[in-house]
């Protein structure tokens, strides 16, 4: 399958869907679904559960883990003898990513000392958006998604 996207354009795009009120798992999934024949109402769906470090528990990054899902549309695995390029490429994110962050932990990277936060998400004000790094992490996440997506799309085409 080959897909042409601007990569750019679907970080910016990321982004806003963060700071409209979509979780970072959301706002990366949802921005990529569609590649994919993947309704964004769907794909938000789905990865709600994976926004706040998975369920707010401060875990692996939800920006993370929407990338993750899009390996999954890239490399879907509907056999079991599948998950080979689709693992490979979860790795290859996750490293850039902690490249680019310095952690893929949602914790470490807000810089908290607790694991388990409130369920309940506190209000997106200007003062949210001024202490947390989190939007500019989902852009950057959707910038390491976009790249990975266009390599493969040309190697696939040679």
């Amino acid at each position: 399958m080959t897909i042409d996207i601007d990569v750019e354009e679907r970080a910016a795009q990321a982004e806003a869907y963060f700071r409209s009120g979509y979780n970072c798992a959301q706002a990366i999934y949802m921005t990529f679904a569609d590649l994919y024949g993947l309704d964004p109402k769907m794909a938000s769906i789905i990865s709600a559960p994976l926004g706040g470090g998975m369920g707010r528990l401060r875990e692996v990054c939800g920006a993370c883990s929407g990338m993750f899902l899009v390996a999954g549309l890239q490399f879907p695995a509907d056999e079991p003898s599948k998950k080979g390029d689709s693992y490979k490429l979860v790795q290859e994110l996750a490293e850039e990513f902690q490249a680019e962050n310095g952690s893929i932990i949602c914790r470490e990277l807000l810089g908290l000392d607790y694991k388990k936060d409130c369920p309940i998400a506190e209000a997106r004000t200007e003062t949210y958006y001024k202490k947390r790094p989190c939007a500019k992490i989902v852009y950057k996440a959707a910038i390491i998604v976009g790249k990975k997506i266009q390599t493969l799309n040309k190697l696939n085409e040679n």
